[in-house]
């Protein structure tokens, strides 16, 4: 089976939601369409990747697609993630612990985390507006090692 990894980042807080939305959408049918088995990486850091997961679990509902992953990558474990595991496990296909972050100082774990997302990805979607903060730090690494970039 061929596998086609794609993972997402975003700010924070976001204004335009019925816009990413719509280009979320697009982007990840038009990749189940063409892809025999994609894996979705998604954090859970906030707007941008909660509206990630909502649209990945929307399509697989509404499409019936098995040829997908929605995968959450942890940085490294937390209390919150202890007390409601079911709930974490029943929401998401797999659930990842990044093993370069667990080990750094929390700091950075974010940081490393994103960066070991994009080095196993085939695609990088992006949502960018600022040139400064973490997304913004992940879409300068993923234009150095020359990842397929779609910025929305």
């Amino acid at each position: 089976m061929q596998l086609f990894t794609v993972s997402f980042f975003g700010h924070r807080r976001i204004e335009n939601s019925r816009y990413l939305e719509a280009q979320l959408e697009g982007i990840i049918c038009r990749l189940l369409q063409e892809k025999e088995f994609v894996e979705l990486l998604v954090g859970r850091n906030g707007d941008f990747d909660l509206l990630v997961s909502s649209v990945i679990r929307r399509i697989k509902k509404e499409h019936s697609c098995n040829n997908c992953a929605h995968v959450w990558v942890m940085p490294y474990l937390t209390q919150t993630y202890r007390e409601n595991e079911r709930a974490f496990l029943a929401y998401y296909d797999e659930i990842e612990v990044c093993g370069e972050s667990s080990r750094a100082h929390y700091k950075n774990a974010y940081s490393l985390r994103n960066q070991s997302m994009v080095d196993r990805s085939d695609m990088v979607v992006i949502h960018a507006e600022r040139s400064y903060g973490g997304a913004y730090q992940t879409l300068i690494y993923a234009q150095k090692t020359g990842k397929h970039i779609i910025r929305i």
